[in-house]
This record gives structure tokens, sequence and C-alpha cells, in this order.
């Protein structure tokens, strides 16, 4: 397994492209899930949907003519890298939905790239904390809050373990995305299946344990459906982008796509579901916009270099 590489602390429209594509297909998620919690508990979900996602890309290896790993020091790290990256949060999230509302857990989880910044600047030579990174986060964080609602902070002040919880899952995206740097090496779509055939192997216990999902009746086509479009297109084809990402851009930029899912949730749920865009919805979007731009930094010095040719 290679070494992790200096990574760009800019993103191209090539990457940007990508991120984009990224939020929409976790904010897809959203929707999956809401259809199939009508009939199924959630850690049904989360297992059905990173072993579907498993089976579909190791069937996409072998057509593409690869091979998984055979190298117990790379199958350890995927295991570390489900542990991280889906088992711990989902895990903690799902827990803490129970307890607090979806708006209010939507916040929360948006403090994803404030930990990967802290945690990518203890750890890494190459992603240290900037002033356009802080500045562009807060922005980012507020457009979230902004566009989710201020009434969904609420209740925030109690339910504190509920909270911590949610808290704790952002903090494990983190790490994940650290740690997940070591892959550069190795073939996004390998590495997407190593990563979910072990999420899989943590999460088939939990689920028999406390969903005991034998005593439910089996569910209808629609809820099927929303399962195949949760593993193979917001997991499967999410992870191989996200990894493809991660290898050129680091753990820093990835995560600010944890800003953009909400804003393509509420896209896909005013094109799909009919829902209202307000005026709220929109002012959120345009901080989470003004946000990116900071942190990507281009267009601050853009803006410093045409003020220093003006004086």
């Amino acid at each position: 397994m290679a070494s992790p590489q200096p990574i760009k602390q800019t993103m191209g429209p090539l990457e940007w492209g990508l991120l984009v594509l990224l939020s929409i297909l976790w904010g897809a998620s959203f929707f999956f899930a809401e259809v199939a919690l009508a009939e199924l508990q959630p850690f049904t979900i989360v297992f059905a949907r990173v072993s579907l996602a498993a089976v579909a890309l190791w069937v996409l290896v072998a057509l593409t003519g690869g091979g998984m790993p055979f190298s117990g020091r790379l199958w350890g790290a995927f295991l570390v890298m489900g542990l991280v990256n889906n088992f711990i949060p989902f895990s903690l999230i799902v827990w803490g939905q129970t307890q607090i509302s979806g708006g209010l857990a939507s916040i929360l989880n948006a403090t994803t790239p404030v930990f990967t910044v802290i945690v990518a600047h203890f750890f890494t030579r190459d992603e240290k904390l900037t002033a356009n990174r802080i500045a562009g986060i807060v922005l980012g964080f507020a457009g979230v809050v902004v566009m989710i609602g201020p009434e969904a902070l609420a209740g925030l002040g109690s339910n504190v373990i509920a909270q911590l919880s949610v808290m704790g899952g952002a903090l494990a995206y983190g790490v994940a995305g650290v740690f997940g740097r070591r892959f550069a090496g190795t073939p996004p779509l390998v590495t997407a299946a190593g990563q979910v055939t072990a999420s899989s192997v943590l999460m088939f216990p939990v689920m028999l344990a406390v969903d005991r999902p034998w005593e439910l009746a089996m569910p209808a086509a629609e809820t099927w459906a929303a399962l195949l479009g949760v593993a193979l297109i917001s997991t499967a084809a999410a992870y191989v982008i996200f990894f493809r990402i991660l290898a050129t851009s680091g753990a820093t930029n990835i995560m600010l796509v944890t800003l953009l899912v909400p804003v393509s949730a509420i896209i896909l749920g005013v094109l799909i579901l009919g829902e209202t865009l307000s005026l709220l919805h929109i002012a959120g979007m345009a901080l989470i916009g003004l946000g990116l731009l900071a942190i990507d930094g281009r267009a601050m010095g853009l803006l410093r270099r045409r003020q220093m040719a003006d004086t």
C-alpha cells in the first residue's frame, strides 16, 4: 500500500464537479431512506445498503478485469476505514436521530468539516489550518443552519447525549477522511469495494441483535427499489467518487460534501417531491457557496491581486 502523497490545496473543475455529483448521490440517500423506513428498521437498512453495494462493487471489479487484493495489511486498513467511516458514524447518528429532530441532527452532522480540518491539521503535513479554511467553514456551517431553519436549533441543550452522539459521528467522518488518504495508491473501485465489504461484516451482528429482521414482513417492491437505490447509487457509486476525490484533493476538501448534501437534498425534494424552495433555502445556499469559495482560495487570491493592481 503506497504512502500518502501530497495533495492539492485547491480543487480543479473536475474535482468540484465530482464533489457536487457526490453531494447529489448522498443527498438522494435521504429520499431512499425515507421510503425504506416505512417498512424496515434503521440498522437493517444500513446493512442492506453496505452489503448490496459490496456485491455490486465486487462484480464491477471482476467485470473491469481487476481483482481484489489478498494483503492482510490492506484488508486491515479496509476494516478500520469501514469502522470509522460507516459503522461508528452510522450507529451514532442513527441512535441520535431517535432522540432529536432530523433538522438538528443535520446541523450537527455539518460540523464534519470542522473536525476534519482539526484532525488533518495535527495528523497531516499538507492540510494545515488556514484563515481561508476557517472562514469558509464558518460561512458554510452558517449556511446549513439558515437553510435547514434556525428553529431546528430549538432543541439545542436538551438531549445532550444524543447531540454528542451525532457529533461523535461527525468526528468519526473527519478521522475517516484523514485515514483514507493511505488508499491513494489503490484504485478507488477496489478501495470502495473493500470498505463496504468490511462495513457489512461489522454491521451484520448489530443488525441481527437490534432489529431482529426475521420478525418483519417481506418488504414491498418500492422498499426493495429504495434499498437498491441507496446501495447502488448512494453507496457503491458514491464511494468510488469519494475515494477518487480523496486521493487527489485530501480530507479537508472531500468533507466539504457534508455542506453540499443539504443543498442537494432540498433541490431533489423540490424537483421530485414537489417541496417548496424558500428564501431561507436560497440564502443558506448562497452562504454555503461563499464558504466554498473562501476554502478554495483562488477567488480570494484573485480579488487580492486585483486590489494590489489598483493601488
